[in-house]
């Protein structure tokens, strides 16, 4: 009785046993295969590299010229590689967007420690990492980012405004 179709009017007929058949199978399964061999044969060569992290080169001659206990950079090291872009877009922002142009320390970074920085790329960033091919290339590279800072800052030996 399970095996009858019933609706209001009573039991009608046998419920018809259809083949269940998945047709086109290999055509489909075959398709699949060749869309994933395409899209991952592109990826093949470079299955298992790996590329060492750059090695930060820190001798420049600004640096060694500072005694040992100067040698620190505007924050530590592990929060300005997290947060150096979004520090110099802060710095950008206060000295060039700003309203307030005339104010005395819109150019002046004062670190939790309180010493006290020119916000600028140019004059404060590159004067210690002048070696940007080593520093800063390098891992820009290695992540696969191209800052478009260095346009307009890296005009050596231009100092565009000075903390007073």
């Amino acid at each position: 009785m399970d095996d009858k179709i019933k609706n209001e009017f009573g039991v009608f007929a046998e419920r018809p046993q259809v083949e269940k058949k998945f047709y086109g199978a290999k055509y489909i399964f075959g398709g699949l295969i060749i869309f994933l061999i395409l899209v991952f044969l592109p990826l093949a060569p470079n299955l298992g590299k790996t590329i060492p992290a750059p090695e930060r080169k820190l001798d420049t001659p600004v640096i060694q010229k500072l005694a040992a206990k100067d040698r620190k950079c505007v924050m530590p090291t592990e929060w300005m590689r997290a947060n150096h872009m979004q520090m110099l877009v802060d710095w950008r922002d206060n000295v060039v967007r700003s309203d307030e142009k005339g104010a005395p320390n819109i150019r002046e970074f004062v670190t939790p420690d309180g010493r006290k920085f020119l916000a600028s790329l140019t004059n404060t960033c590159l004067d210690c990492h002048s070696n940007k091919a080593q520093f800063c290339d390098q891992c820009h590279n290695y992540v696969a980012v191209v800052p478009n800072c260095f346009g307009c800052h890296l005009q050596e030996g231009k100092k565009l405004a000075e903390v007073k």
